[in-house]
């Protein structure tokens, strides 16, 4: 039985136009299906409903090649925007040439992995409340909602790999695995484009991280993305900060310096994308045990220089220290870990937190769609979530206000605020002012607070508590 096809055109030659392709990749470039993507946009088939995590960087050999080429017909993804970029992808989705749906990151993987076996559907406590909920079926198990999803099986999954035998058996690295495993399994069939192919015997059983079973075809890999210079979002540097009233904030590294503090020794504990990824960094020798979900546990401080490996990042494509004790696995796997309640708790970013804990993080005015991710799985599946944000917006609008007027990401989940400001904890009746950055007045933090809170006896100082 021997897989291994001549090329990537030969290996697709046979999805048509209207077929259904799930498209492994994480975040913006990581580890995408590049040649067989390549040889898809070559080959102009149109209609395309494509499921992915992210179509990834435009302008490199990821999914947005189809795009480009106009080929999608119907997107499902996690992340159809991105701040800060308006894609060719966003130009059709406006225009009405493509058809989306957002879907939780969790959700996307559990729906195939429930397609590939065999079964109809799932329900999860994921999005209720929200708008990604609106129109479904919620039922009551125990005294919690959940919300009926329907299993997701596809024509063909384009799939990477780090190494295959000719039998179709295949191998990852690192934290590589993510949507590969789930895809394949639902895939009527499942193409693996891999680094190296070898003969059958040369991996053992133990190496072996994807049975040949679930995939149809094999091909090396043609088109390679220059992993010394991956795209990245971009970001502010970790020493700026906002000033207020004339008097400078804390800075971001800061705030994440803050936040450290308030995750104890022995804790899991996921970071989101954006500014609550720099925690890693202020973690140092503590027990504090880091998840990601592409499928990494126990990572350490960010890599910036040019030694890293390329497949071993965080969820916001980061590269990352791995500590000892470490593992990788799937994205099934690792909401497994969210969802389960194993987290201690999760850091996430947020454009607004309302007055009862409401987190809104995924959608904001002008974008379209939004880039939901894993934080609605997070946020229902933590046993604390920590919000890390400034005080404002980049137009001095308030951040932390009486009802949120975004997209919700999930209601009333939120346990603490850490702003460049103040940092803030629910109890029953709402949220509490505990402490304030140095220079700063409670008056002062106040003012720019459209939620109503409570002020404790004794307000701190946030940086005599790091």
């Amino acid at each position: 039985m021997d897989k291994v096809v001549s090329s990537p055109a030969a290996a697709i030659e046979d999805i048509a136009d209207g077929s259904s392709i799930g498209i492994a990749g994480f975040g913006v470039a990581h580890r995408f299906p590049s040649s067989l993507v390549t040889a898809l946009h070559e080959r102009a088939v149109k209609g395309l409903t494509v499921y992915c995590n992210g179509l990834g960087q435009p302008g490199h050999p990821t999914a947005h090649l189809l795009a480009d080429g106009g080929q999608i017909a119907h997107l499902v993804t996690c992340f159809s925007a991105r701040p800060g970029v308006v894609s060719e992808a966003e130009r059709q989705i406006r225009s009405g040439q493509m058809t989306l749906e957002m879907v939780p990151q969790g959700t996307l993987v559990e729906r195939m992995r429930a397609g590939g076996a065999g079964l109809a559907a799932i329900y999860t406590p994921v999005a209720v409340g929200t708008a990604i909920a609106e129109g479904k079926d919620v039922r009551y198990f125990d005294g919690r909602p959940y919300v009926l999803e329907r299993a997701i099986t596809t024509d063909f999954a384009l799939i990477r790999a780090y190494r295959a035998d000719r039998m179709g058996n295949l191998q990852f690295r690192g934290g590589s695995r993510n949507f590969n495993v789930s895809f394949a399994k639902a895939a009527r069939v499942a193409i693996a484009e891999v680094d190296e192919i070898v003969a059958v015997g040369e991996l053992s059983p133990e190496e072996i991280d994807l049975p040949g079973v679930f995939v149809a075809r094999v091909v090396r890999s043609t088109v390679q993305m220059d992993v010394k210079n991956l795209p990245m979002r971009p970001s502010r540097p970790a020493d700026s900060a906002r000033e207020y009233f004339g008097k400078r904030a804390l800075t971001r590294a800061e705030i994440a310096r803050r936040t450290a503090r308030l995750l104890p020794d022995g804790a899991v504990v996921n970071l989101g994308a954006g500014l609550p990824n720099l925690v890693s960094n202020h973690i140092g020798d503590r027990s504090v045990v880091l998840h990601s979900e592409n499928g990494i546990l126990n990572y350490g401080a960010i890599i910036t220089g040019a030694d890293f490996d390329p497949d071993i990042h965080d969820a916001s494509g980061y590269f990352v220290q791995v500590r000892p004790g470490a593992s990788f696995f799937d994205s099934v796997t690792s909401f497994e870990i969210a969802r389960s309640g194993r987290l201690d708790a999760v850091v996430l970013g947020a454009y607004q937190v309302g007055a009862n804990g409401d987190l809104a993080n995924w959608a904001a005015p002008g974008m379209t769609g939004g880039g939901i991710g894993g934080a609605m799985d997070l946020a229902v599946g933590a046993r604390r979530v920590i919000i890390m944000l400034e005080h404002t917006d980049s137009k001095g609008h308030p951040k932390l206000v009486e009802r949120c007027d975004y997209p919700l990401t999930a209601p009333g989940c939120v346990d603490v605020v850490v702003t460049d400001l103040a940092l803030l904890t629910r109890n029953g009746g709402g949220f509490r002012l505990d402490e304030i950055a140095r220079g700063f007045t409670v008056e002062e933090v106040l003012s720019l607070t459209a939620m109503p809170v409570t002020v404790a006896d004794r307000v701190g100082v946030m940086q005599e508590n790091w």
